[in-house]
């Protein structure tokens, strides 16, 4: 953050017109502006209204994105140029918009913003050396759905320099990490691949930092098997509230490989934070199938009540018998289609679909070690 920028003060509470002519005046006193942000242009007039009977000893000025482009602008530069006390808009101040004089947003209905929108309006203030608020305010005695209060409260929570970047981890624990880590949108993190982000990061950087442009070698060792089960594998916020020992014990969790020490890991878990959640057992558990599908070259490994379909890194076995005897063992319910490997079963649950999963890799792993050979006599 920029020498001598202070935090923005965030208050997340119902509207109250008290509150909100005291944060307006306060503002105009000091000789600076406001923002008034609504979610629809069908809520403008209602706001409109507060500032005319509530606050009449401010100057306003009304912008939306169904204006007429020169309209719209002629209003926003009479706004930078101070001829307004407060600014009413839509979402159009979301971005792009630098007036350093403008020190307090309220949000009218914040409860209809997205968490990453909510902190994007939030910046438009304390963009200089004076102190700025910000008011999200929501509708009263109204219920807030469970995301809704979330949200709120984690912004809320967030009066920090820098603070980005927890924003955007705590986003993506509240919608779910979507396609790239899950099943479709369902928020479920159904491939455990922070590692494999972060080493794609470390060599990256290091490529760009030796000049080494050129895409590395596909067989470098340097690849992560992608386990999908289809159920919620993570560290619950309810579990782990803070968000840094959260992205701590994922760091360490990506480390370990052997049963000893994700016994380990479990056993302090349980010490520091009391009883494990179903989601982190799964977690555990998925951590030793990846570990065991590395052992077995397997690169992605998806579980479902019918079976598994498994995918070899470079479509190769490091012992074809083995994989021959795996085949043969299972008795016409394993076949090889398309370079994968199908496993048919019949599980009615998730946790006889968890055990089948770590079996099935447990045995791949045991039959990709050849066999020693036997010493001649």
């Amino acid at each position: 953050p920029p020498v001598d920028r202070l935090a923005i003060r965030t208050y997340v509470s119902e509207f109250d017109s008290v509150t909100l002519r005291e944060a307006l005046l306060r503002e105009r006193f000091r000789g600076g502006q406001s923002f008034f942000v609504v979610p629809r242009i069908k809520d403008l007039p209602e706001i409109e209204d507060f500032l005319k009977t509530q606050v009449p000893e401010v100057s306003y000025v009304v912008a939306h994105g169904q204006m007429a482009a020169g309209d719209l602008d002629d209003r926003m530069n009479a706004f930078y140029d101070g001829k307004y006390d407060v600014l009413l808009a839509t979402t159009i101040v979301e971005s792009g918009l630098d007036i350093p004089a403008a020190n307090t947003m309220i949000v009218h209905r914040a409860d209809m913003f997205g968490l990453s929108q909510l902190y994007q309006i939030r910046g438009r203030v304390g963009r200089s050396k004076v102190r700025a608020y910000c008011y999200l305010t929501t509708k009263p005695r109204a219920p807030l759905t469970p995301n809704a209060q979330k949200r709120l409260r984690l912004l809320g929570s967030l009066d920090s320099l820098g603070a980005g970047f927890s924003l955007a981890s705590q986003d993506l624990d509240l919608r779910g990490a979507g396609n790239i880590l899950g099943e479709e949108q369902s928020g479920h993190i159904n491939e455990v691949g922070y590692e494999l982000y972060q080493a794609m990061l470390e060599e990256t950087i290091s490529r760009i930092k030796s000049g080494d442009l050129e895409s590395p070698a596909e067989d470098d060792g340097q690849w992560s098997p992608q386990i999908n089960l289809g159920v919620p594998v993570m560290i619950p916020e309810s579990y782990i509230p803070d968000l840094d020992v959260r992205l701590g014990l994922y760091r360490r969790l990506v480390s370990l490989t052997t049963k000893v020490e994700m016994e380990g890991f479990a056993a302090e878990l349980i010490d520091r934070f009391g009883p494990v959640p179903k989601e982190v057992n799964t977690l555990l558990i998925v951590m030793r199938i990846k570990a065991m599908c590395r052992r077995a070259h397997i690169a992605r490994l998806d579980a479902g009540p019918k079976g598994v379909t498994i995918q070899f890194h470079m479509d190769k076995f490091p012992n074809p018998k083995g994989l021959v005897d795996f085949l043969q063992g299972e008795k016409g319910l394993a076949k090889i289609k398309d370079n994968k490997i199908i496993v048919r079963r019949d599980w009615q649950k998730d946790s006889e679909k968890i055990k089948g999963a770590f079996a099935i890799a447990r045995d791949l792993a045991e039959k990709a070690e050849a066999p020693k050979p036997v010493p001649a006599a």
